[in-house]
């Protein structure tokens, strides 16, 4: 996770400095006044690259260290199984279907269509979280 975090917030420092060169370039270009669109967009990215960076930093603090962080790791060191990986699903697409209907209702501003794609976007989530959870609890008295 080091490698990560110091990625993300490389990136951070840079677009912070991106934000603060367009504010001033835009201010010195048009007499006195900002680009607020622009400005604004790169100041969010800036701070969606400082919460992912400091979240990948707060998770490396609590972990081993992996191979891949370790200067005298090996590529054996990483073998082994990683997880579970559903070979196919199709909650992903209803998930994205989902969010489209909600992202059209705010396009259009239609609140019943945002509503109807909110719900629809809980309904898909819970499925590709519960996707594989069967519900069936076998005790030894049965």
């Amino acid at each position: 996770m080091k490698t990560e975090w110091r990625i993300f917030l490389v990136i951070a420092a840079f677009l912070l400095g991106a934000t603060v060169l367009y504010g001033v370039w835009t201010w010195g270009d048009s007499g006195g006044q900002v680009e607020w669109v622009g400005t604004v967009a790169l100041l969010l990215s800036f701070l969606l690259c400082t919460m992912c960076g400091g979240f990948f930093w707060f998770v490396s603090r609590r972990i081993d260290l992996r191979p891949e962080d370790r200067p005298d790791g090996e590529i054996a060191d990483g073998a082994g199984e990683i997880g579970f990986f559903s070979p196919g699903s199709y909650w992903p697409f209803g998930l994205a279907l989902a969010a489209a209907v909600a992202g059209m209702g705010l396009v259009y501003w239609q609140f019943w269509l945002v509503g109807v794609g909110l719900v629809a976007v809980i309904f898909a989530a819970c499925g590709l979280l519960f996707e594989y959870y069967t519900g069936t609890r076998r005790t030894a008295e049965h």
